[in-house]
């Protein structure tokens, strides 16, 4: 079963205050629809009713943005990895300024950064794939993996991913290998182009409860001793 993350929590609420003060860059996109939007957080309100981010200064861009019903936001932060989910934006003037508002962030996820080096999976021969009871919900291919998480390319997700997922009892599946059995965090997500202009999610995402074996193909691809 595919589980979401609880409502934010004070803590992970201060740090989106700590953003905003700071006004860190963030980046933003949704499956399936803007790519690389960058803006700043400019305000989280304090009756946890909305937030406000700046502008991007492009106007077609800008457009497309409030077109969406929901976007995720991302940013990298020190050792910190922060993201959060926030729906309907509209245009609106914060401090004098044209600026985005939304409605107050429905996750927040924070983690420390993947420290380990990851190394390349060749030729999709590694495959993710998720269930909900005994259904696969996706499958999507490694495309390269570290002993604390992976990289997932899935080209057929829909809006089915966002950050703070927990996917509990994953098969990483390999030819000519048994299954092995991991639980996924999903971290970020976010919507590249490939070769022939078709789009794809690419989700980071954090192991956790390996399996013996998952434990086994993650040392292997990873070059662990």
């Amino acid at each position: 079963m595919v589980t979401k993350s609880p409502r934010p929590t004070e803590s992970e609420i201060a740090v989106l205050d700590a953003l905003a003060a700071q006004g860190e860059v963030v980046s933003a996109g949704a499956a399936g629809g803007v790519k690389g939007f960058r803006t700043r957080l400019r305000f989280v309100d304090p009756l946890r009713r909305y937030v406000v981010v700046a502008r991007s200064g492009d106007l077609a861009a800008d457009a497309a943005f409030m077109a969406l019903a929901r976007a995720d936001f991302f940013v990298e932060w020190g050792e910190w990895r922060i993201a959060f989910a926030a729906e309907s934006p509209e245009a609106v003037s914060h401090d004098g300024a044209a600026a985005i508002r939304l409605r107050f962030p429905e996750t927040v996820a924070i983690s420390r950064r993947r420290m380990l080096e990851s190394s390349p999976v060749p030729d999709r021969s590694l495959r993710c794939v998720a269930y909900s009871g005994a259904v696969a919900v996706f499958e999507a291919a490694v495309t390269d993996i570290s002993q604390d998480g992976v990289s997932l390319q899935i080209d057929d997700a829909g809006d089915a991913l966002h950050p703070g997922m927990v996917l509990p009892r994953c098969r990483i599946l390999r030819d000519g290998r048994d299954p092995a059995t991991v639980d996924v965090e999903v971290r970020h997500t976010a919507v590249i182009t490939c070769d022939g202009g078709r789009r794809s999610v690419r989700a980071e995402c954090r192991l956790a409860n390996l399996s013996p074996s998952a434990m086994a193909l993650v040392a292997e691809f990873a070059g662990a001793r």
